[in-house]
Order: C-alpha cells, then structure tokens, then sequence
C-alpha cells in the first residue's frame, strides 16, 4: 500500500511541475508572426501526454534561446486548428520560415533534434 501511495504521490508531483498545457495557437498571431519574417513553431499536445509535456518543456526552453522564434502550441482535440495544420497526432511539431513549412515531426523528439531544426531553420 505504501508503494501505491508513493507511486501516486510520485505521479501528482510530476504533474505539477510539467508546462502549462493550454492553447496559445491563434490564427491572427500566427499570421503576423509569419508576415513579421519570424521562424513560426507550432507543437500539438493532448492532455494525458507525457511525451507532450517534455517536448513542450524544450520548446519553452528554445522560445528563451531564440530571439526570432514564435511559438504556439494547441490542444490537438481542437479539430478546427488540427485541420488547418493537417495534424492527426498528438506530439506533432512544425516549423514555419518565409510563410511555409520547413519542418515536421511526429511523435516525441529529442532536445537535439528540436535545436537542429531550429538551428537549420534560422
């Protein structure tokens, strides 16, 4: 019993320290930042998602990083944003230069992969 206690005390802790999970996508912003002439990335997640809080960590990490970097990330059960990225998956991440994609990924990627495709993207 002690160690289902644990296992769940573990588990909320946990929790409490992954990223904010909300949707900061909106459509005008996104079209600004682009007009603006920055790199655009946009991160999908879901609300069960472990894998979707770690990379959301890292983003919020790069957003820090990078100076010309907007980042926005949605709810993938929104089906109306979804639809306009063609998203079907949870820990999808896009990257956007000069008004097009440049960069797709599907499912949990690696810190060093996000800073090389950001790096190549910049």
């Amino acid at each position: 019993m002690k160690k289902i206690l644990a296992i769940i005390t573990i588990f909320f802790a946990t929790i409490s320290l992954s990223p904010a999970k909300e949707t900061t996508f909106k459509k005008e912003l996104f079209d600004k930042a682009l007009s603006d002439g920055k790199v655009v990335v946009v991160s999908s997640w879901i609300k069960y998602c472990t894998s979707c809080a770690s990379q959301m960590k890292v983003l919020d990490k790069a957003k820090n990083d990078y100076d010309n970097i907007e980042y926005f990330k949605f709810d993938v059960t929104n089906k109306e944003i979804a639809e306009f990225f063609n998203i079907q998956y949870q820990t999808t991440l896009l990257i956007f230069k000069d008004n097009k994609e440049v960069y797709r990924s599907i499912g949990e990627t690696t810190k060093e992969l996000i800073y090389d495709a950001l790096n190549s993207s910049i």
